[in-house]
């Protein structure tokens, strides 16, 4: 994406806004795609990257399907055009209503994680037309090395079954008759650029399949290696679609069955911008800091996970209100306009130009920016913007002060307690 679009859209729409880029998602679906030829699979998008209407449409016309993790997601991959039967429908917490409306919506497959959720999903299931699809989620006892809240592979953690729990459950399933045991599978964490653990995760399964195999279980159709696929921030690689392949090769082989594979991150991390402006330029106890119309509510990934974002400045700026001359040569911190010390974009960076008025692009925004952000300090989350060729539309609103106070009421209707 050229960088006059961006500014047009920062002039025309405002900051801070979202801009997501289509032919960045296609190349990377294709990428992808082209590495795993020769391996049965499907890729399963998974929404909570960005769960952006428009973005879940445009996958969807890719022949993509959708890798959910809640009952909002459900609702979003329906109304963005994929059946149930496109849906994958995975997470530790699921609700009895969440699971009800799955069911009802003909989910194509729901990974269990607990003997509990497996007790709820019988229960609803029973008296049904068919036998619902189920699959269980393994742990696999597989370490990643990338930040610690963002590994779910590993003992110990919430997610996934254990591994010496899985026969035992799996019998669980294979003798209700209201449902069908037809995939296992794992997630092992996030922004991974490795394929060693792949490969590790891939050995359990193939494993933990044929335990299930000998144990008399024959109905499974498909085995599910997550997805977790790194990209590049600007400093470190991302994966290698071709090591990434691979790696997970060898299971679809040994198993003699289809992947399901779930990228998130790796199909729009790259394709996203966050844009925004220079308020003001400051100095304080010899830190140089340049403060920006959007922060920690706008993109919680670096006060979150200390996540490294690219940042450029896109049109420079300085002079009145800028006494430091836009720290010209200096290290800076961006930072945003929350109450909040750990309110920051980027520190330590080298922007020249970067004075007040000043356009900036913070990259490799488009996974887990406006998902997670939220309306700290009565601040109204930002704008998207999809960018597709040389056209551009508007495919979320930029908030108003009403949405903060939407469902709210100062005059509350008193019931008794």
């Amino acid at each position: 994406m050229g960088e006059g679009v961006l500014r047009r859209v920062a002039t025309e729409v405002g900051t801070p806004v979202y801009v997501y880029d289509a032919g960045t998602i296609r190349s990377q679906y294709t990428a992808l795609r082209t590495a795993l030829a020769g391996i049965p699979h499907r890729l399963h998008y998974s929404v909570k990257a960005n769960a952006n209407l428009a973005v879940l449409r445009l996958i969807r016309g890719l022949g993509g399907g959708a890798d959910i993790v809640s009952g909002g997601e459900l609702a979003r991959a329906l109304r963005a055009g994929f059946e149930g039967r496109d849906l994958v429908f995975s997470g530790v917490g699921k609700t009895e209503r969440e699971l009800e409306v799955a069911l009802n919506a003909e989910v194509g497959l729901i990974n269990l994680e607990s003997h509990g959720e497996f007790d709820v999903v019988r229960r609803l299931a029973r008296g049904r037309a068919a036998p619902v699809a189920v699959g269980l989620r393994i742990n696999p006892d597989v370490t990643t090395e990338t930040h610690p809240y963002t590994q779910t592979g590993q003992a110990g953690m919430k997610f996934g079954v254990p591994l010496d729990q899985v026969v035992a459950l799996a019998r669980c399933v294979a003798d209700e008759p209201a449902l069908a045991l037809t995939s296992v599978g794992m997630h092992i964490g996030s922004q991974i650029a490795d394929g060693a653990p792949y490969r590790a995760g891939a050995e359990r399964l193939a494993g933990v399949v044929a335990d299930l195999r000998a144990a008399g279980i024959t109905t499974l159709t498909s085995v599910d290696v997550g997805g977790g696929l790194g990209i590049s921030y600007g400093r470190g690689m991302g994966m290698d679609p071709a090591e990434f392949a691979m790696a997970v090769a060898p299971l679809a082989r040994v198993t003699g069955l289809p992947l399901l594979i779930e990228p998130g991150r790796f199909l729009v991390g790259n394709a996203g911008y966050l844009l925004t402006r220079v308020l003001y330029h400051k100095r304080s106890g010899g830190r140089e800091f340049v403060i920006t119309d959007a922060g920690m509510n706008d993109l919680l990934r670096p006060s979150l996970y200390n996540a490294y974002h690219d940042v450029v400045v896109l049109d420079g700026a300085g002079g009145a209100g800028d006494p430091a001359g836009a720290a010209e040569g200096r290290l800076v911190d961006v930072v945003g306009p929350n109450c909040e010390s750990g309110d920051f974009l980027a520190l330590d960076r080298r922007l020249d130009g970067a004075g007040p008025g000043a356009l900036l692009a913070v990259l490799g925004a488009g996974a887990y920016g406006f998902g997670m952000s939220f309306q700290y300090n009565s601040r109204p989350r930002a704008a998207e913007v999809l960018v597709d060729g040389g056209r551009y539309a508007v495919v979320r609103e930029r908030e108003g002060t009403d949405d903060l106070m939407r469902g709210e009421t100062a005059t509350p209707s008193w019931r008794e307690a």
